[in-house]
C-alpha cells in the first residue's frame, strides 16, 4: 500500500508542485548566452535549496562553465543516480511566442492541461518529476525510496563541455548501480516504454568568405564569386536523392538496432501523419529506405540549423555578400565517432571551395 499512499500524496499536493515548477521555470537559465550566466547560477542555487528541503545533502559544484548540482541521501543499499539539466535553449525568435517564454502559463489542449514555458518539457519539467516523487515518498514514509543521488548540470543545451571532466573528477562519488536520465519522452499516454538509447550530437559552423567587402551586383555580378551561392552549393551537396548523407565514411561505423527491436517498433503501428500533422507537415523527408521510427530513433542525421549572409532586411539591397554562414548539426548513433565525422565533414566542405573563397 505504500506506493498507493505516495501516489495519493502526489495527487493531493499537485497544486503546490505546480507552483514550485512555475517558480523554477521563471529562471532564465539559458546556457549558450554568457549574458545569462547569473541566471544559471540562480537555477543551481534554487535546486540546492529544494533538494535540501526534502532531506538531501545538496551542493553547488563549480566547473569551468556553469555549475553542477549534486545531492545525496542516506546510504541504504544499491545506489540509483538521477541525471537531468536545468539549462534551457534560447527563446529566439521571441515574436513567435504567444506569451513571454519565462512567464509560465497553463493552457488546455485536446489531451488535457499543459504548461507553456521555455524549459517546461526540456528539461525542468522532467527533472522536477524526480524531485517531487522523492518529496512525496519522504512525506508519506519519512525517508527516501532508495539510496538516491541527483546530478543536475547546466550545460546540456550547449554541448555539456564540463560534464566529462566533472564525472572523471567525481567518479568515486558518482558510482551507481543504475543511472536514469529524465530528458526523454513518452511514446504515448498508454504505451509503457523504456528508453535505452539516445542520439548524440556534433555541431559545426561554416563561414565562407570571398571578396573583402560586399559588392554591388550591377557592377560585379557574374564576375565575382558569391559566398552565399558557394555555401548553398555546399549545403545542397550534403544529401543525395535518397536523402542519404554524403559526407565520406558517414555510415561506415553505424550499428544497426537488433532485428527483434526493429520488429517491436513495427508492431507499434506508428502514425506518421499524426506525428507530422500538428507541425504542418505530411511526408517523411529522411532516408527513403527507412521507416519513420528508424529515422527518428536509430538513424543519424545532418541538418542545417541556421543560415545568414548579405542583406536580409525589408526590400532589396542588391549585393554580393562578402561572407555567408551556416550552422550544421549531426545527430549520431551507436558506433559513430564524432571526431572522425568532423574531420571528413570539414574536408568535404573545403573540397568544394573555389579558389577565391
Amino acid at each position: 500500500m505504500t506506493l498507493q499512499h505516495v501516489l495519493n500524496e502526489i495527487d493531493n499536493t499537485r497544486g503546490e508542485a505546480i507552483q514550485r515548477l512555475t517558480e523554477f521555470l521563471r529562471i532564465e537559465s539559458i546556457s549558450t548566452d554568457p549574458a545569462y550566466s547569473s541566471e544559471c547560477e540562480r537555477a543551481a542555487d534554487w535546486l540546492v535549496r529544494e533538494l535540501r528541503s526534502i532531506g538531501f545533502e545538496a551542493s553547488k559544484c563549480p566547473t569551468a562553465g556553469h555549475p553542477m548540482v549534486m545531492a545525496d541521501g542516506p546510504s541504504n543499499g544499491r545506489r540509483c543516480l538521477f541525471y537531468g539539466h536545468y539549462d534551457v535553449q534560447p527563446v529566439d525568435p521571441v515574436e513567435l511566442w504567444d506569451h513571454a517564454p519565462f512567464q509560465p502559463k497553463i493552457e488546455t489542449r485536446a489531451g488535457g492541461d499543459v504548461i507553456r514555458a521555455r524549459g517546461a518539457c526540456d528539461d525542468k519539467g522532467q527533472l522536477m518529476t524526480f524531485v517531487e516523487a522523492c518529496r512525496a515518498w519522504r512525506s508519506v514514509t519519512g525517508e527516501a525510496p532508495a539510496n538516491i543521488m541527483f546530478l543536475f548540470e547546466g550545460e546540456e543545451e550547449s554541448g555539456s563541455p564540463s560534464l566529462v571532466p566533472f564525472l572523471e573528477e567525481k567518479a568515486s562519488e558518482l558510482t551507481a548501480e543504475i543511472a536514469l536520465v529524465c530528458d526523454t519522452g513518452l511514446y504515448d499516454n498508454d504505451t509503457p516504454a523504456v528508453v535505452t538509447m539516445l542520439r548524440g550530437l556534433l555541431g559545426e559552423e561554416i563561414t565562407v568568405t570571398g571578396p573583402n567587402q560586399d559588392l554591388h551586383s550591377g557592377m560585379f555580378g557574374g564576375l565575382a564569386v558569391n559566398p552565399a551561392r558557394v555555401l548553398a552549393g555546399i549545403l545542397a551537396s550534403l544529401h543525395d536523392k535518397e536523402n542519404r548523407i554524403t559526407v565520406p565514411g558517414f555510415y561506415d561505423d553505424v550499428i544497426e538496432p537488433p532485428h527483434e527491436m526493429q520488429q517491436q517498433w513495427r508492431r507499434l503501428n506508428f502514425d506518421c501523419d499524426a506525428f507530422l500533422g500538428p507541425v504542418g507537415l505530411s511526408k517523411p523527408a529522411g532516408e527513403t529506405s527507412r521507416t519513420p521510427l528508424e529515422m527518428i530513433w536509430s538513424r543519424p542525421t545532418c541538418e542545417v540549423n541556421g543560415l545568414s549572409g548579405g542583406y536580409t532586411g525589408a526590400g532589396f539591397k542588391t549585393v554580393l555578400p562578402a561572407k555567408a554562414q551556416a550552422k550544421v548539426s549531426f545527430r549520431l548513433v551507436a558506433g559513430q565517432d564524432p571526431l572522425k565525422i568532423r574531420k571528413n565533414f570539414r574536408a568535404h566542405v573545403r573540397s568544394m571551395l573555389p579558389e577565391d573563397c
